[in-house]
Formats: C-alpha cells, structure tokens, sequence
C-alpha cells in the first residue's frame, strides 16, 4: 500500500497542534475534538503514521487544520512574515553595505565546507544526543573530530541505535566516495540555477516555477512538499507556506538560504531580502528569520572577514526583535560564550527546546547552530563538530556550519584534507545538469552570480 508521507490530513494535524502551541494559539478545544475521534499525535521520527485513516477521520482532520489556522496567536504582532513589518521590528537592520567581488576560493571552501558538514552529520540524523555521543566513543570519535565510523563500534550499540539507513552506505568514513545526493546541498544548487535564469530579482513566483520544472517532487519534505502539493493545487505564493502546512517554522527555508549570502558579498540587507522571498514559498515567521538570518551572516562573512562573532551579529540585525528566534540567538550565543564544555552547552540547549519543538524546527536548530559557531570561534573542525554532536537535525546543521565555516577559513587548502579529499570534488544530485560536478566550478558559477551587474 502506498502511503505518501508529510501531506495527509491526520499527520499533519498533530504537527499543527504542536505548532499552533509554540506560536501562542490556544489549540485545546480542537485538540479535545481531536482525541475523542481516535486522532494520533503528530508522528515524530517519520512522515506519516502506521496506517490509512478512515475517511472520518481524514475529513475531520481537514476541518481542523482549517479551525486552528483562524485562531489567534498572541506572537502576532511581534512575528510578522511581511517584509516591511520585518524591518520596522528589526531596528539595527543594516544600511551600510562595503560590496567586493567575492574571492572564487573562499566560495570553494564555502562549497566544500557545505557537504563536507552535510556529510559529517548524515549518518546520525534522527539519532538521539545519547545514541550519538555512544556511537562517536565507541570508535574512539569523541568530541568528534572527522566523520562517523562504524569500525569498532559493537553490534548492540548499532542495534539500539542504528545508522540513518539512507545515508550509511554513502556517509560513514569508509564508504565516503564523492559527495552523495541530498537536499542540502541540492537546494543552493537549485538557488544557483534560478540566480542564472532570473538575476536576483527574481520572484517568488520565478522560484515557484523553477521547482515545478527542476524539482523532482520525492525530493522534497515537510514544509517543502506541502508548498509543493498547494502549488499543483492551484494555492498561489504566499499563501503556499500557509495553507495546511504545519512545517511552515521548521528548518527547510534556512538550508536554501546559503547562495543568498554568497550572491551578494557584503550587502547583508539584500542577501536577506533575497532569503525573505524565497522563503515565503514554504515558510512564515521564524522559519523565514532563520532563512534571512542565515543569508545577513553569510553576507557579512563573504567579505573575506574571519570574524564569525561578527558575522553572527549581522544576521541577528534582520530577525525581529522580540521573535522567538531572536531570543533563541541571543540565548545560545551568551551560552556559548560563557560556558567551556560544549556538551553542557548541549544538554543546556535541550532542555530548553527539546520538550516544545520537533527536531527539525528551526529555532533550536538555529540555536545550536550559532552556539557552535560561537563556540568554535569560526574554526572550521570545530564548528562542524559541534554543531553535528548537538544532535537534532544534524546534517542540516552541520551544513550550515561548514558554509559559514568555509567561507571564513578563505580557501580550500584551509579546510583539513581529512574532510575534502574524501568528497573527490565530486557531488551527485537530481538537479538539472550538475551531477557529477566538481565544488571548483561551483564556485566559479557563484562567483559570475554574485558580480554579475
């Protein structure tokens, strides 16, 4: 039986549940409702639960997902997703800009820093923090230092706590042989080929197109796939973020935010207005912040800075201020700064996020993201490092971390050969013609993006 997983009714209506919580709606009433019918929690480490719903409870369920959209969040007024509303509650956003050709090899190193972090934390994605910290001891991998292994790890540790089964076979050291697919490096590449079709000016609309045509429809998830469905269902931007996606503050804008920052090196407030209209196909709110947030940082760091505090400071100029993800940033940066065990900083970063948010939110990712950064004061093993070791959605954090990290260390030279010779300049993806192509040309390609007039 077929079961196509983050667009039916009864799955998305315990994540819609969940979020209308987090963003200050009361959902108890429809949740009762709900519960006498036999609705199921949101499904936490898949997509869809075990089996077909009733055509009840599939009704209900869309009913529902329409009733909590209209309820009133008391965050409203202070986590817009319009544009002009997200500047007038951001009252640091940056107006200076000291625009410079960015340097092709640090957009190698950012490249390479990108999948190489992607690679670091594929294997354990959906694993817990104690299945993570149990498998990188085992082999003697802990703090980490370089990818997963599975030699020496003893067999009833792998049978409590599995590899991602995906990603084994293509993630752990002694199978790494090339970049191998995955969203978070296809996104920038399909970000990169909508730069060269439409400059950046592009639209949403522009965006939304681009996906029909070069996005193969299984590659996409949550927040990604319901904009996807919305899209083939005649729902217009921007309304696809919003119509019954309960995803819409998860992490999916952010790991599309990177060629933002790469495009335009020193202009943090462009590479945040190009983030914002890209990700209000999928995302509202937080989950745009964290796009926009992303994009400012990557601005400020393509300018050949190895600054990354300050970097991170400019990206906190675009989030608004009294946002949730604001308070998240503010929150894991002085945490970082004050505290000299990261795995405290961890356990800390959990117990605030972990009991409100599904793993792939994007504010404890973005937390536990900046808190590596900061931590790792923008060394590039240690960034990567931590950023993975603190559990969550792993492979997008160490992503992220690797990008800003990469950048930063300004060649790729810099990055140790232990994380690229393994990756053999080599990337496979989906998306148009680049599989198959080599990080160096990537970077050439960014590079004629980013000056072009």
């Amino acid at each position: 039986m077929l079961r196509l997983t983050w667009v039916q009714p009864e799955d998305l209506l315990g994540h819609e549940l969940r979020q209308a919580r987090l963003d200050g709606r009361e959902p108890a009433a429809v949740e009762a409702r709900w519960r006498a019918a036999g609705g199921p929690d949101a499904p936490e480490r898949a997509g869809a639960s075990a089996h077909r719903a009733s055509r009840y409870l599939r009704l209900l369920a869309e009913d529902l997902l329409d009733e909590l959209a209209d309820l009133p969040s008391r965050f409203a007024e202070d986590e817009p997703t319009d544009l002009a509303r997200i500047r007038s509650q951001c009252p640091h956003w940056p107006t200076g800009r000291s625009v410079t050709a960015p340097d092709p090899r640090a957009l190698e190193a950012a490249w390479l820093g990108r999948a190489a972090g992607c690679l670091l934390g594929k294997p354990v994605e959906k694993l817990p923090l104690d299945g993570i910290r149990a498998l990188a001891r085992a082999a003697g991998n802990w703090p980490l230092t370089t990818y997963f292994t599975g030699r020496g790890v003893p067999e009833d540790l792998l049978r409590a706590h599995p590899w991602n089964r995906r990603s084994a076979a293509t993630s752990l050291a002694e199978n790494i042989d090339g970049m191998p697919e995955d969203d978070d490096l296809d996104y920038p590449l399909l970000n990169l080929l909508l730069l060269r079709r439409h400059g950046r000016d592009f639209t949403t609309d522009d965006l939304a197109r681009l996906w029909l045509e070069e996005l193969p429809p299984g590659r996409t998830f949550t927040a990604e796939r319901v904009a996807y469905r919305n899209l083939l269902a005649g729902v217009e931007p921007p309304h696809t973020a919003r119509h019954r996606n309960p995803f819409r503050e998860w992490i999916g804008a952010l790991i599309r935010a990177d060629m933002h920052g790469w495009s335009n090196p020193g202009d943090p407030a462009a590479a945040a207005e190009q983030a914002h209209r890209d990700a209000v196909l999928t995302h509202t709110a937080n989950g745009v912040y964290a796009a926009m947030f992303t994009a400012a940082a990557i601005a400020a760091a393509a300018t050949g800075t190895r600054d990354v505090h300050a970097c991170l400071r400019t990206g906190r100029t675009v989030v608004p201020a009294r946002s949730r993800l604001a308070k998240a940033i503010d929150h894991a940066v002085h945490l970082a700064t004050t505290t000299d065990d990261f795995d405290d900083v961890v356990d800390e970063l959990h117990a605030l996020h972990a009991p409100g948010h599904h793993w792939v939110h994007a504010v404890p990712n973005t937390a536990l993201t900046v808190a590596a950064l900061t931590h790792a004061d923008g060394d590039f093993t240690g960034s990567v490092c931590r950023a993975v070791s603190g559990g969550w959605d792993t492979d997008s954090n160490g992503a992220t971390a690797g990008s800003i990290a990469g950048l930063l260390a300004g060649t790729p030279d810099a990055l140790p050969d232990r994380w690229r010779v393994p990756l053999k300049n080599r990337l496979a993806t989906t998306v148009a013609d680049f599989d198959g192509t080599g990080f160096d040309t990537l970077a050439h390609l960014t590079h004629l993006e980013a000056t072009r007039p």
